[in-house]
């Protein structure tokens, strides 16, 4: 049978207590969160909540294409502006998640014969970003500079480190001073994922 495997992998982790399942939350619970990525509670603030509305009211409930295509609006143009003068950035690139950033920054930023440092703790979002990418990834110990330092001392060619700023694992921060400045050291880009550290840090 083609995907006979499925059933024997499936009770492999049964057996190994893996089985993850889906809990679908109400619109207003008493719980306390402690799970979500909603860390400054804006997601339920009324002024956001009435944003969304009068946005789905004039733009819809679809974005109609890729951002290349049809997909961008002035609507995005506008958040794009206000972001990167909120973070002090020239520009700013909406994607549709977090995840999709990380795919993204990464592959365009590690070409074929490149070298891609990795932190040990990064999240999930940024080691498949690695695999995808087309240059050749290092994983680094968790949080050390020196490791990266000496990474990138043996590559001769483009090269990029990547990291979280704040672990979402462990909640640690990055010694994000430290790696840039190996980084500087060898010529190599530093790019973070500031997910879980923006609004939150600073």
């Amino acid at each position: 049978m083609a995907f006979g495997w499925i059933d024997e992998q499936d009770r492999a982790r049964r057996e190994a207590g893996l089985v993850r399942v889906l809990r679908p939350r109400p619109a207003v619970s008493p719980l306390l969160d402690l799970a979500s990525n909603d860390y400054l509670g804006l997601a339920r603030h009324p002024e956001v909540v009435e944003g969304a509305v009068r946005a789905a009211r004039t733009w819809g409930g679809g974005a109609t294409g890729s951002r290349l295509v049809t997909g961008t609006t002035a609507l995005h143009t506008e958040l794009e502006r206000e972001l990167a003068e909120f973070c002090g950035f020239e520009a700013a690139l909406v994607l549709s998640s977090g995840y999709a950033a990380n795919l993204a920054a990464v592959t365009a930023l590690a070409p074929h014969g490149s070298l891609v440092v990795s932190d040990a703790g990064n999240h999930a979002s940024l080691i498949d970003g690695c695999r995808l990418a087309r240059g050749t990834t290092q994983v680094v110990g968790h949080a050390d500079p020196d490791a990266v330092r000496k990474a990138l001392a043996t590559h001769d060619g483009p090269a990029v480190a990547v990291s979280d700023t704040v672990f979402s694992v462990d909640g640690d921060a990055a010694p994000l001073t430290a790696l840039a400045g190996a980084c500087r050291e060898h010529g190599a880009g530093l790019v973070v994922d500031d997910a879980h550290g923006l609004g939150v840090l600073g």
